[in-house]
């Protein structure tokens, strides 16, 4: 018998004090990078996306990885490819933590057009209201201090 999943995550990460470092005309190639990582882990990648301050990545986990360990060699490699690359050079590194969201297929089609769509989402919203929001909706209580 074979064994089947469908682990999707929407995750969200921010710049060390969501400083806007994340410059858009290299973007591509941090996008490239990470769709490398995500694919060495045997997992697919649906969407990324993001602005100056942040990303979001809409991803299928393969079950052999443990979300924490997913998470830390991405914000891990990526800081160390950013800060090498020259691209980057305001960057400092990425904010301690992440937000992480399961999600249904059936939403599939509506998380890639939000995470596609982030730069008009955010010419209105900022990344801490969209962060709290998004914390809201999948139930997850959070401190305010976080939030500066």
């Amino acid at each position: 018998m074979s064994s089947y999943r469908q682990l999707l995550y929407h995750l969200v990460f921010r710049t060390h004090g969501s400083q806007p470092t994340i410059k858009q005309e290299h973007v591509s190639q941090l996008y490239a990078y990470v769709t490398g990582i995500i694919k060495n882990k045997d997992s697919h990648l649906y969407r990324i996306n993001g602005v100056e301050n942040h990303i979001h990545i809409l991803t299928d986990l393969h079950p052999s990885i443990a979300l924490a360990d997913f998470m830390r060699e991405i914000k891990a490699s990526t800081s160390m490819w950013m800060k090498n690359s020259g691209h980057f050079p305001s960057f400092k590194g990425w904010a301690e933590g992440y937000g992480s969201f399961t999600c249904s297929y059936m939403d599939l089609g509506n998380l890639i057009e939000y995470v596609k769509k982030q730069q008009e989402h955010h010419s209105k919203k900022s990344f801490e209201d969209e962060y709290r929001l998004l914390l809201m909706e999948s139930g997850i209580k959070f401190d305010e201090k976080y939030f500066p």
